[in-house]
């Protein structure tokens, strides 16, 4: 099964392990050495994340080390930068609007200013 990159980053634990990985390649045992679960459960995380292209695995040996390929999340930090441009723009657009039908919070705040000199 192909899994898509905010399925892995959507549970902490993962993001976690991407983390710990992107510091440095580390072997199985090292990444679950972080965390308070079983190492069969981080196991089942890094096949997750190797079936949605966060991490590789490389056989070194009778070692498997994880790398982080980070490219992955260009995918989501596109898809995030989207969302907030269209929020920015409404909050802007809200702002400016109270701003317009409620000129009184101006004196208020002119009135305040000069009520503390």
């Amino acid at each position: 099964m192909r899994r898509d990159v905010f399925q892995a980053i959507a549970d902490p634990t993962r993001r976690a392990i991407i983390h710990v990985i992107a510091k440095q390649p580390l072997n199985l045992n090292a990444v679950a050495e972080h965390f308070d679960i079983s190492r069969p459960a981080i196991s089942k995380h890094i096949k997750i994340l190797t079936e949605c292209g966060l991490i590789t695995i490389k056989q070194e040996g009778r070692e498997r080390y994880c790398k982080a390929k980070l490219q992955k999340l260009n995918e989501v930090s596109t898809w995030v930068e989207q969302y907030k441009i269209f929020w920015t723009s409404k909050f802007n657009a809200l702002e400016q609007f109270l701003a317009e039908t409620n000129p009184s919070s101006k004196k208020n705040k002119s009135l305040k200013k000069t009520k503390r000199k």
